[in-house]
């Protein structure tokens, strides 16, 4: 005898509560979609505001040390950007000249927002040149003097007829050793001049030129940046006007421009990715319908879901982030599945009789079970994020848990009652079952994705099982090779934005790079508390890379203004007036030539010359190193290893925790940040975090799924079908050595969630008494189209420009494939099997002996 399937306290007390809203929905539906309506458009309001932020510092918690002593540089030093504005052409005159003009043209007519404006470091040479003597070491210049004073004797004795009968006398040195020996041994300060011609920001053959614009305009303010830009475009259309030089190529470079380009194409990709999904989701809605009303009510229902959402996004957070911008194609494509669900059982109860009134009991109280665990399994499964220290992951959890649960309220509160004023105002036809064939069938019955299914696993159970289960087999080994080996993508040119139609740009700007050189951009800052910390702070940088192996240097060079300050210059100093003075008799008597006196002049010490200071430092050099309150040289500059750069970010890793924390001697602990920093932390942030979120989506989704069933084997069969897809994607990934960042990790712990959704709604329907086929035909169909929508949300992120996007939907699409598969293949077709099997020895079938 059949046992008919026992419904508990509980869940009778909840049906019944269903079942009286869908009676008042079907009886004042005008009221119910009214407030939903009018609730949705205070939210939609709301969402409106929501603002995008693109620095990687904003997606840390501001108590992270990075992120307090980034903000402690920003209290202390000046924020800005710089635009460099890239002279090309084949007269190096001409450059020059349009240079200047440009210059001239931005100093003139000074923007408020104009910090400096230089086509090179002619101020910082005119200064450091005649004092460049003063940064050799002394002993070279008392050697200098004084065989240059016995030269100057000897030759004076000669002339005079006092010649001291020597094999022979003292020579001045070659011009060659005296500049030599003049110049100090540091090459960054002897080199200056080699590196800039005559001063210019210039390539060596001449042919480009650099116009380097420092502006005060914080990175992040796009309104202002983009206000910068323009005017700086007008400044050089001027320039080139005016010298006729308007063969000049010219292109615009630096993180100021690099900025808004990014920032422009991320929006614009925002916008596209999201509309691109929200289409493919409704246009595969409307062909497994057929029906424009399920169109316009599943389309409406998740536009009040969306608004929902984000309004809330905007109450709780205020801004969308890198790793949240992307979230209205995934919350639209996992959140539209209630609705499926609700709106296929509708019609399928319509279709077999039920008038309109029953039809929306029915939905409503046989689905609103499984879809709510589906729900709370997919926010639990966003909800895990939330333990990372990564902010960016905080907000995706808060911003895609809260999603799921209100695009399911919108479900239940906008579905039921569009669909009954639709009916209202054309009621449903249903033709007889078998009279309709080709179109007309399709178009009334729309698209049966259970029915190819059905076929499948009544053909060939037994295989579908066997393969089934050598799959999981065979992918285990792999699932754990994955999970054991390191697979974080440590180049980051792998998670920026593709900007093919950026070229251009990519091209100027390594072009200002080259000429350029190391720049104190590309370098990470640390502020020390006291001028007389500078040096020994230095020194203990200094000695930590220099005890590290020379394939493991951290960084290249430690760069203070101390560094611009010659040492012992008063005891240097009478040293090379005595050489100048020398010189100068010597260059009067004809005993230096007129083509090496140009050479050697301009780097001899004036009459007069004093000892120097900080405060006599131009305003050029000081200017990097200067805090906002005019205090110079507390400020340094750790220079990354040459041939190294931060897109690796294993030689990040050792860059920054090579000044992550000083000690002094002092016992003084100086800490160090930046972008490099702040991003070294996100990565740390995943991989240490990354098993506990894991874990807790696991654990979390488990629970969401006994709690729905409550007890007994209908669990077990859900966690099954998921843990066989997740080992199938897990394997998949391994294979196709797909790495993890900080954007497509969020694929793993949200495919608990969202793929457990397929499994939980086919055994739900199972459960209730329902035959294998009867229940895969009929909430199987429903399941494909909610993985549809679903994987198509996630297409729509491999149109993305942004590489870690574009591996989130990979991730995702593959992670849906595979629960999908194990929901309604594999797991059907080891049922079915036990069916056969029960039904030959006359036992019940397994599905009728619980209930959920």
């Amino acid at each position: 005898m059949v046992r008919e399937p026992t419904t508990p306290a509980w869940l009778r007390r909840a049906n019944r509560r269903f079942a009286r809203l869908a009676a008042w929905q079907v009886l004042r539906p005008l009221p119910f979609l009214s407030g939903a309506l009018a609730l949705a458009a205070i939210f939609g309001a709301l969402a409106l505001r929501l603002t995008l932020k693109t620095q990687f510092d904003q997606l840390l918690p501001e108590d992270q040390p990075s992120v307090i002593e980034l903000q402690r540089l920003r209290a202390r030093i000046a924020q800005g950007s710089s635009i460099s504005v890239v002279l090309e052409g084949d007269d190096p005159g001409a450059l020059r000249r349009t240079s200047q003009a440009i210059v001239r043209e931005l100093e003139e007519h000074r923007p408020p927002w104009l910090v400096e404006a230089s086509d090179g470091i002619h101020a910082l040479q005119e200064f450091l040149r005649p004092r460049i003597g003063l940064f050799s070491d002394r002993r070279r210049l008392a050697s200098l003097r004084d065989q240059l004073q016995d030269a100057w004797d000897a030759t004076v004795m000669e002339a005079g007829g006092l010649a001291l009968g020597l094999e022979r006398s003292p020579q001045l040195p070659p011009l060659e050793e005296m500049s030599s020996r003049l110049l100090p041994a540091d090459p960054a300060l002897s080199r200056l001049g080699e590196r800039y011609p005559d001063g210019y920001y210039q390539r060596a053959d001449g042919r480009a030129l650099v116009v380097l614009v420092r502006t005060s305009i914080p990175p992040g303010q796009i309104e202002a940046a983009r206000a910068a830009e323009e005017r700086v475009r007008t400044a050089v259309a001027r320039a080139r006007e005016e010298v006729g030089a308007l063969s000049v190529r010219v292109g615009l470079a630096g993180d100021l421009v690099t900025g808004l380009s990014e920032y422009s194409a991320v929006l614009s990709d925002l916008v596209g990715v999201g509309l691109l999904g929200l289409a493919m989701v409704l246009a595969v809605v409307l062909l497994f319908f057929m029906r424009v009303r399920a169109l316009a009510a599943l389309g409406l229902t998740i536009a009040v879901g969306l608004a929902l959402t984000f309004g809330t996004a905007q109450l709780l957070i205020g801004h969308l982030n890198v790793a949240t911008a992307f979230l209205i194609s995934i919350v639209a494509g996992n959140g539209i599945n209630s609705g499926i669900i609700y709106t296929a059982r509708y019609l399928e109860v319509r279709r077999g009789g039920t008038g309109v009134a029953g039809a929306v009991r029915v939905a409503s109280t046989a689905t609103w079970l499984p879809t709510f665990g589906a729900a709370v399994a997919a926010a639990a499964a966003y909800g895990s994020l939330g333990l990372t220290s990564f902010l960016g992951l905080k907000h995706f959890a808060v911003i895609g848990g809260a999603g799921m649960l209100l695009c399911w309220a919108a479900t239940y509160a906008v579905t039921p009652p569009l669909l009954v004023l639709s009916e209202r105002v054309r009621p449903l036809r249903f033709d007889p079952p078998g009279e309709l064939r080709g179109w007309r069938a399709l178009r009334r019955g729309g698209l049966q994705l259970g029915d190819p299914f059905v076929a499948l696993i009544s053909r060939a159970p037994f295989a579908i099982t066997a393969l089934g289960a050598i799959l999981t087999v065979g992918s285990a080994s792999l699932a754990l090779q994955y999970l054991r080996e390191d697979r974080m993508e440590y180049d980051t040119r792998k998670v920026q934005n593709d900007l093919r139609s950026a070229t251009e740009l990519y091209r100027v700007s390594a072009l200002a790079r080259e000429i350029l050189g190391v720049h104190l951009e590309s370098s990470m800052v640390v502020l020390a508390d006291r001028l007389d910390q500078v040096l020994p702070l230095k020194r203990a940088l200094e000695a930590r890379r220099d005890s590290a192996p020379a394939e493991a240097r951290p960084f290249e060079a430690v760069h203070a203004l101390c560094d611009l300050v010659a040492p012992d210059q008063e005891a240097k100093l009478p040293l090379l007036q005595d050489i100048a003075s020398v010189l100068r008799k010597a260059h009067a008597r004809g005993l230096v030539s007129a083509g090496g006196w140009e050479r050697i002049a301009p780097i001899l010490p004036p009459p007069g010359l004093e000892p120097y200071g900080l405060a006599d430092l131009p305003e050029q050099a000081a200017r990097p190193f200067s805090e906002k309150d005019g205090t110079r040289g507390r400020v340094l500059f750790i220079e990354p290893t040459a041939g190294q750069d931060d897109s690796d970010l294993r030689y990040l890793l050792r860059w920054t925790d090579a000044f992550r924390e000083t000690v002094l001697p002092s016992g003084e602990k100086i800490r160090g940040s930046g972008r490099a920093v702040v991003f070294a932390d996100m990565l740390r942030s995943i991989m240490t975090d990354m098993p506990a979120v894991l874990s807790a989506s696991l654990l979390l989704t488990l629970l969401a799924v006994v709690v729905t069933f409550r007890r007994g084997r209908l669990s077990l069969l859900v966690l099954g079908a998921l843990l066989t897809g997740v080992i199938w994607l897990l394997a998949l990934l391994q294979l196709l050595h797909v790495r993890i960042n900080f954007i497509n990790f969020v694929a793993l712990p949200v495919t608990f969630g969202i793929g457990v959704d397929y499994a939980l709604n086919v055994v739900q329907r199972y459960g209730t008494g329902e035959g294998v086929r009867s229940a895969i035909r009929n909430a199987g169909a429903a399941v494909a189209l909610c993985s549809l929508t679903t994987i198509l949300s996630y297409l729509a992120l491999l149109g993305s420009i942004n590489q870690a996007v574009r591996s989130l939907g990979l991730v995702a699409v593959l992670g849906e494939l595979c629960c999908l598969a194990a929901a309604v293949l594999v797991l059907p077709a080891a049922l079915l099997l036990r069916e056969r099997r029960a039904s030959r020895a006359g036992a019940c079938p397994p599905g009728l002996r619980e209930s959920p």
